[in-house]
């Protein structure tokens, strides 16, 4: 439990301590946005590296190269940890936001660095929020922003990686209506980190793997309608190649 407690206190205070800095990015966000969206991400990818550290993961990544740098890109991962996220973002340069469920857009504070980073939040039981969300994403995407979707739903709570939860075919339309690449991303063994022993950290080896990207564009209008199956199908066959203890 002590690496749990700590990381709970280390975000406490990280939330508390930087709220002048909040106040700073809102009295430039009009005319330094760029400034403040770097001094955002600097700042957060810290504080995720130091989450990782304490909790012991072994991490070993793949494939980074297969991002582009030069615009921005649709990540589609699957989704089994709370520290997916945190271990995801701190692979990824430039702007990138994450689709997350509404829930959390009421915590105090914490919702305040998830917008700050790019964070969509929408309600997964509303179709016009899910419409709305996926509407603003395209938006972010044409502002050479990056999106990170897990369009299973929600969290996986299998003993295992595999299978997958069916994709929401929907969320794949960021990609076919702004042309942006697919990243396929898949995280191998994140559950064995935490939700397997819930409440606590415990140690363990996680392969994230950035797969070759997909280009929306290759496939025909009938084709993209199953986009999210295809990118399930390379997700599944990065996962099969990582099976850990």
């Amino acid at each position: 439990m002590f690496r749990t407690i700590l990381c709970l206190i280390i975000a406490f205070l990280y939330l508390i301590i930087t709220l002048p800095v909040v106040l700073y990015f809102k009295l430039i966000e009009k005319k330094h946005p760029e400034r403040r969206d770097h001094m955002a991400q600097v700042m957060i990818r810290w504080v995720f590296r130091v989450f990782l550290f304490i909790s012991g993961i072994r991490l070993k990544v793949i494939g980074t190269e297969n991002i582009p740098k030069d615009q921005a890109v649709l990540f589609i991962g699957n989704h089994r940890s709370i520290f997916d996220v945190i271990a995801t973002y701190v692979q990824i340069n430039g702007l990138c936001g994450y689709i997350s469920k509404n829930n959390l857009e009421h915590i105090p504070l914490f919702s305040i660095w998830m917008r700050l980073i790019g964070c969509l939040f929408f309600d997964r039981n509303d179709l016009k929020d899910g419409m709305r969300m996926i509407l603003d994403a395209i938006q972010k995407i044409k502002r050479g922003e990056s999106v990170f979707i897990f369009p299973e739903g929600t969290r996986n709570k299998g003993e295992s990686d595999l299978p997958l939860l069916p994709f929401h075919e929907g969320s794949l339309r960021v990609a076919t209506k702004t042309g942006c690449p697919i990243v396929p991303v898949a995280i191998s063994n994140m559950i064995s980190l935490f939700e397997k022993q819930f409440p606590r950290l415990k140690p363990a080896s996680v392969v994230i793997e950035f797969g070759t990207p997909v280009d929306p564009s290759s496939f025909s209008r009938a084709e993209q309608k199953h986009l999210g199956q295809h990118v399930s199908d390379i997700i599944t066959e990065m996962l099969s190649k990582h099976v850990l203890p």
